[in-house]
């Protein structure tokens, strides 16, 4: 088995707060030294509040031909790590070995000259990652096919727009065949067409024995385009195995856990306006997703559970809920009558739940509006909106599709199945 590509070593990363000078002249000595003569530089080893570690102890390989996803919330030391790899800055402890050329895209614009024409910083890029004229001019067609900019390629870039310039970049970096890759969350700036463009990119950039680090907050991005992915939590290594536990760990950290919802003790006794004395409640709805921290696997169960109040009886009652997306569209709905399961014909609490056997939604965040209401006169008791929030991830493709929902309901126990 040949070497890694990439061998990174205790890697550390300190900053200085609050000053341009890091050190004093004795430490600045120190460390012209330790670059002179190669040995590890380190300032001593004191406590001091200024002191701030973008990364602490972080190692980790990369084998030839291989896609990492690197993850992590803002300020984990992402953006600090890639510019170790691509040599923009040297770390402070640590080695990291890169066996082979890197082009890097860290930021809209780096590398470029804004007085200079696209088609110059093309070449000039190039130049700057190790090729040849002829090596670039062979692959010139290419670069402003994928790029989409040959309208402008004779405009100086300072006139294009920050989308211009991630395509015209990341253009010149993936097609000037570099052995490693590495690819920072711009890529965002892009529209979704372009995103889904590059992705392609990257996949064919690794069948061709390249290696990417891919760096992105689209979880869904990560787990389609890697097979592994490393999670940094304040400089540290936290997590290094495969993209579909790590995608699920982080979003479970970060996402938001609301989902339940209890009505609290004074708003069960207040009225809503227009609301009769005495009328049914819902006082608790629990969001029961398939991965903790409100994380909805495609194609798994989920199921939500409802807590009514009843004080006095109602006949004719009807619960309904909907999965509504980001822009509060409803894309699911589901309704249980009174006709299939007696609701509030008792007075105290009354608990029922509804089971999807398999959520099919795309990916994305959702969450739940739930209404109560009689038939009798087609009168709205209560509505609650937003409540749950939920995030759909996908794992792997599911190869009983297509699916198709049926409006055909069932009664069991207490619970209502959508088939």
């Amino acid at each position: 088995m040949g070497k890694p590509i990439i061998q990174v070593r205790g890697l550390s990363k300190r900053y200085r707060l609050g000053t341009l000078s890091a050190s004093s002249l004795r430490d600045d000595l120190d460390a012209w030294w330790s670059r002179a003569t190669g040995r590890p530089y380190e300032i001593e080893r004191r406590a001091d509040p200024r002191d701030h570690w973008a990364l602490r102890d972080v190692s980790f390989d990369v084998e030839p031909g291989e896609v990492l996803g690197i993850v992590g919330h803002n300020g984990s030391g992402k953006s600090t790590l890639l510019k170790i790899l691509s040599r923009i800055t040297e770390p402070t402890e640590g080695e990291a070995l890169l066996r082979g050329r890197v082009a890097s895209l860290l930021e809209v614009g780096t590398g470029f000259h804004p007085e200079l024409s696209g088609r110059e910083n093309i070449f000039i890029n190039g130049a700057i990652l190790g090729m040849k004229q002829r090596e670039i001019a062979a692959k010139f067609d290419e670069i402003v096919a994928f790029s989409e900019v040959g309208r402008f390629l004779d405009t100086p870039v300072k006139r294009y727009s920050s989308g211009m310039y991630v395509r015209l970049a990341f253009a010149v970096a993936a097609h000037l065949e570099p052995e490693i890759l590495i690819v920072d969350e711009v890529l965002a700036v892009g529209d979704a067409a372009f995103q889904n463009k590059c992705l392609g990119k990257m996949k064919d950039v690794s069948r061709q024995g390249r290696t990417v680090l891919f760096v992105s907050h689209n979880m869904q991005a990560v787990s389609t385009l890697t097979q592994r992915c490393l999670i940094l939590d304040d400089g540290r290594l936290d997590f290094d195995g495969p993209s579909a536990k790590g995608t699920l760990r982080h979003l479970g950290r970060h996402e938001a856990k609301g989902t339940e919802y209890l009505a609290p003790p004074e708003a069960e006794a207040a009225q809503e306006p227009g609301q009769h004395e005495g009328e049914p409640r819902i006082v608790r709805v629990n969001l029961v997703t398939s991965e903790q921290g409100g994380i909805q696997i495609q194609g798994k169960e989920l199921s939500v559970e409802f807590t009514l109040q009843t004080v006095k009886p109602l006949t004719r009652a009807m619960l309904s809920f909907q999965i509504c997306d980001s822009n509060g569209l409803a894309v699911i709905e589901q309704w249980v009558f009174d006709a299939q399961l007696p609701l509030c014909r008792e007075p105290g609490r009354q608990s029922l739940a509804c089971v999807i056997p398999r959520l099919r939604l795309f990916m994305g965040r959702y969450h739940l509006k739930v209404s109560l209401a009689t038939t009798q006169g087609n009168t709205l008791l209560q509505t609650l909106d937003h409540l749950c929030p939920f995030e759909v991830v996908m794992h792997g493709i599911d190869r009983e599709w297509p699916w198709q929902p049926d409006s055909c309901q069932y009664i069991e126990d207490g619970v209502w199945k959508a088939s």
